[in-house]
């Protein structure tokens, strides 16, 4: 009878190197089969069974191709049996990394991050040329101006930051990264610039987010919101300010204040 795991967080243990022990826990654990989107696609590596794992529409195609032609075409000679030299010599991408816990790699594929299995190696590869679908930057429809940039954020997370990155190119500009979320597991990203920001109010800020016991962010910012100031708010003025503007956030950064991005909201 194969085990059902509610969540990814309930799959324990490490990656062994064994494959046919690994890929059964990892397919018990995502429900491979289940989803048409969710794909397991075998393959020979070098003369070694091997399992490739991705989100179906969470990943550049082409990317997809060529790295799979590259494993295909192998050979056992070719394949060192150290794991970082492999991940060095034999995985053509820049953001590559291993991954030995079973929850860890579970909670990476469903946020579209590719991964490869591979007999005899006692890690996961995991290759990042996920992508999301996204809209166009585009000037917002309530933060209007007559001059200036007509760019607004978007739903992707990773946008967001990099629209704040081209405004603000100072090392002191940190952008740390939070999971919100028993079954969402949604990205919050808190930033802010380290020479600027009152600790105080930093630490206090990071210690909620870490405090966060919620299931999912439905409402997005909104949940956020309410998880950070629960209780009854008796002072008139706004507890946050809303923008889908990246130079207005720029400009509360460089002022000081810290700026809360989460995915799935502009």
């Amino acid at each position: 009878m194969a085990v059902r795991y509610d969540d990814v967080s309930q799959i324990n243990g490490t990656i062994t190197g064994k494959y046919d022990t690994d890929k059964r826990k990892l397919d018990q654990g995502l429900h491979v089969g289940n989803s048409f989107d969710l794909i397991c696609r075998e393959m020979d590596f070098g003369g070694k069974k091997s399992a490739f794992y991705f989100i179906d529409g969470m990943c550049k195609d082409e990317i997809l191709q060529k790295l799979m032609q590259y494993f295909l075409d192998k050979k056992p000679e070719d394949v060192p049996a150290d794991t970082q030299t492999l991940m060095q010599e034999l995985i053509p991408y820049g953001e590559t990394s291993t991954e030995t816990q079973y929850c860890k790699l579970a909670r990476d594929i469903l946020a579209g991050i590719p991964v490869l299995l591979l007999d005899g190696y006692p890690a996961a590869f995991e290759v990042d040329f996920r992508t999301y679908p996204a809209r166009s930057v585009e000037e917002p429809e309530k933060d209007k101006v007559m001059r200036g940039s007509r760019d607004g954020f978007v739903e992707t997370l990773i946008f967001n930051t990099a629209l704040i990155r081209r405004r603000i190119r100072n090392p002191q500009l940190a952008m740390e990264h939070f999971d919100v979320g028993r079954s969402s597991h949604t990205d919050v990203v808190l930033s802010y610039m380290e020479d600027r920001v009152d600790p105080a109010m930093l630490e206090k800020i990071r210690t909620q987010l870490q405090a966060i016991d919620i299931d999912s962010l439905t409402m997005n910012q909104e949940s956020l919101a309410e998880c950070l100031h629960p209780t009854h708010w008796l002072n008139p003025f706004p507890k946050f300010r809303f923008t889908e503007r990246p130079d207005v956030a720029a400009a509360s950064l460089l002022e000081g204040n810290i700026v809360i991005l989460v995915d799935n909201s502009p």
